[in-house]
């Protein structure tokens, strides 16, 4: 087993391990959103959206039992592509790249990164991507919001 592989393994079981803890008896923070519940979620059955920079796949978004929000989706980038301009935003990310290699912009300073690289971006940090291979670029966000997340960009 690769090291790549055993890096997506633990995001993909941080996840799992989250999920787990859904307590359905809770009523929800966000009505609008349905709860994450405690399941797999099989890459082959996520559709694929084309974008203009690449696909995007979204797996969960939603509360748990312990964050406000959990969400989870894979950008796929084309060579020479970012998914949008660097920004900023009160939750907290991390990053797992599957494949492809990433220029990764954190608060006005870049370095490359590639499969098996895990990202984390802090409440606020200006962060950004780009595909600066000659092949796709792959990576899983998950994004939280927890009560001590601010409310909205300082």
């Amino acid at each position: 087993m690769k090291t790549r592989d055993i890096l997506i393994a633990l995001a993909a079981a941080a996840a799992a391990l989250v999920a787990a803890a859904v307590a359905e008896t809770q009523p929800s923070q966000n009505p609008a959103k349905a709860r994450v519940t405690s399941a797999v979620y099989d890459w082959s059955k996520i559709e694929a959206h084309p974008t203009s920079f690449g696909s995007h796949r979204s797996f969960f978004d939603g509360p748990t039992a312990t964050l406000e929000n959990f969400e989870c989706h894979v950008t796929t980038l084309n060579p020479g592509e970012s998914p949008h301009p660097a920004h900023r935003h009160p939750n907290e990310e991390f990053v797992v790249i599957r494949e492809g290699t990433l220029e990764v912009t954190l608060n006005g300073k870049s370095q490359i990164a590639g499969p098996g690289s895990v990202l984390f971006f802090a409440s606020n940090d200006l962060h950004g991507l780009r595909n600066v291979g000659t092949t796709s670029a792959t990576y899983h966000v998950f994004s939280f919001v927890t009560a001590a997340t601010p409310k909205s960009v300082e």
